[in-house]
């Protein structure tokens, strides 16, 4: 049967060949070979050349067709299990199977999401969730272990604790999606969700911000209460509360969660939907000429939009993706993929870049000597200086941080832990809190980037001004983990319905930096 089917593929093959010939001589008659040698420096020729031949694509298409089928079954030789052929049967067999599964790449789609960390794949899991086959989606992430990913490198906090009325409506959602999370990701997905609730302290200058912010949120349906210095020690013995007039305590849909399986939960169930993921770097935008479209600060007629990405694939080759949207979630790249779009280094409205970088951050995981510290029920808790702690898990662990002040910022060019600014600055302000982490060990640490929003350390939502079919969800500046279910869903509300239906992110758009109007959080860490 192998060698019937062998002769008919090769007939198949030689015929198709000789039509290829043919037609492609006839080709150069038509349309002219260029044999200029001038050299191109776009990135489209390193994807495959006179693409946009329609003689060329169709022959393409039809060779491509041709060679699935020869290659469906195995050739003889590959079922020989001699010792001579072994070796080479082996190494022709991988190669079969890496052919098969690069010809799922998906060299066209309806959106094209830049980013497949906690946004970009909730990002994607929306899109899937309500348009299903309608959409076709990708998801390009340079690193599929998410070794260096923000999300997986978070605390994975959830609080209501902010001044901004979109910030609290974000975290109110993802308070529900996590409760209701099997229902959205399925009963496998567990987040293991701590409700021991956020605290936030103030001095005298801030605790009348804080009230202001506390009756804000409980009008939004968060849930806390108040606590003067005498409340705060009653309820929480361990504290030192010289110099606190007034804590936050979050009652409810406030705590922690596991980031990783909120990212795994969005990306298994987008892949269930139909999204396909491909891991790569996007290196690049394609340009097309639009003279019909008019722009401010461009001239008439040289309009140029965006409508294809190359990636570059793990084993160097660059790919082409042709988009009809593409959604920038990279995190603390994005303001490197969009400077890829000109967005920065352009014109008009793309000299305006978008504000987003890299910044490093530790996390220290420490041990209470004698295991004296507050309580496995101790809120995660701020003091006025931005330091932070919680518990971690049962073993009588904390980890705690602080963001450091501008003149502190530690370079972002890897991801080394500090220890020194543990010691220095972090510890200090611990064990002036809880008299008892004078004594403490510290176990381990890491380092993580946050998404720095460097207008006003809030996120940017929505379209991009001068590009019609590009959108930007980045720049969260810390609580971009926990607002990820909202954004995703606000993202797909623009693409699918045309505008925002459940939380209104329009002052979260990349408009308020080209006005110069930033959103600054008040009193919030």
């Amino acid at each position: 049967m192998f060698q019937v089917l062998q002769r008919q593929t090769a007939k198949v093959g030689q015929l198709n060949r000789g039509r290829f010939q043919s037609l492609t001589s006839c080709h150069s008659r038509l349309y002219g070979a260029s044999n200029d040698g001038k050299g191109k420096t776009d990135l489209s020729d390193q994807v495959e050349a006179n693409k946009d031949n329609p003689i060329s694509r169709t022959m393409k298409l039809l060779g491509n067709d041709v060679q699935r089928m020869k290659k469906f079954i195995l050739p003889k030789s590959l079922q020989s299990n001699s010792s001579e052929n072994k070796s080479g049967a082996t190494e022709s067999v991988e190669n079969y199977l890496e052919r098969y599964r690069r010809d799922d790449f998906q060299s066209h789609c309806d959106v094209l999401v830049i980013g497949g960390g906690g946004v970009g794949s909730s990002i994607a899991y929306w899109l899937k969730k309500r348009a299903r086959d309608g959409l076709n989606v990708v998801v390009v992430e340079k690193d599929s272990t998410y070794a260096q990913a923000s999300t997986c490198l978070s605390v994975g906090g959830l609080r209501q604790q902010f001044s901004i009325v979109e910030n609290i409506q974000m975290s109110l959602f993802g308070a529900d999606f996590m409760r209701n999370s099997k229902d959205y990701l399925g009963d496998e997905v567990d987040l293991n969700f701590t409700p021991h609730g956020y605290l936030l302290l103030a001095t005298e200058a801030g605790a009348e911000q804080l009230q202001e912010n506390s009756k804000l949120q409980n009008a939004l349906g968060a849930k806390n209460e108040l606590l003067t210095a005498s409340r705060l020690k009653q309820r929480f013995p361990w504290m030192n509360t010289d110099g606190i007039a007034l804590g936050c305590h979050g009652l409810e849909k406030e705590g922690w969660f596991d980031p990783w399986a909120l990212l795994c939960g969005f990306k298994k169930r987008a892949l269930e939907y139909g999204a396909h993921y491909v891991e790569g770097e996007m290196v690049g935008f394609g340009f097309r000429h639009q003279p019909d479209i008019l722009a401010e600060g461009i001239e008439e007629g040289a309009y140029e939009g965006i409508d294809r990405a190359f990636i570059k694939m793990k084993d160097g080759e660059v790919r082409e993706i042709k988009f009809a949207i593409a959604v920038i979630a990279a995190g603390a790249q994005s303001g490197a993929v969009a400077r890829l779009a000109r967005i920065g280094t352009g014109k008009g409205m793309l000299s305006i870049p978008l504000p987003v970088e890299p910044r490093k951050r530790f996390v220290y995981v420490f041990q209470c000597e004698n295991d004296q510290g507050p309580g496995i029920n101790t809120p995660l808790t701020i003091d006025p200086s931005g330091t932070y702690f919680r518990r971690d898990g049962l073993g009588g662990n904390y980890l705690g941080g602080k963001s450091p002040l501008p003149e502190q910022e530690p370079s972002a060019a890897n991801l080394e832990v500090d220890h020194t600014f543990f010691d220095q600055t972090v510890w200090p302000n611990l064990a002036h809190l809880v008299p008892s982490f004078e004594a403490i060990k510290v176990k381990n640490a890491w380092a993580g980037y946050y998404e720095f929003n460097t207008f006003d350390e809030n996120g940017i939502v929505g379209p991009h001004p001068y590009y019609n079919n590009l959108y930007i969800a980045t720049g969260f500046s810390g609580h971009g983990i926990q607002q990820t279910p909202a954004v995703g869903r606000a993202v797909s509300e623009m693409i699918i319905d045309g505008g925002f239906r459940t939380v209104d992110l329009t002052r979260f758009g990349f408009d308020r930096i080209i006005i110069d109007q930033p959103m600054f959080e008040a009193n919030i860490f």
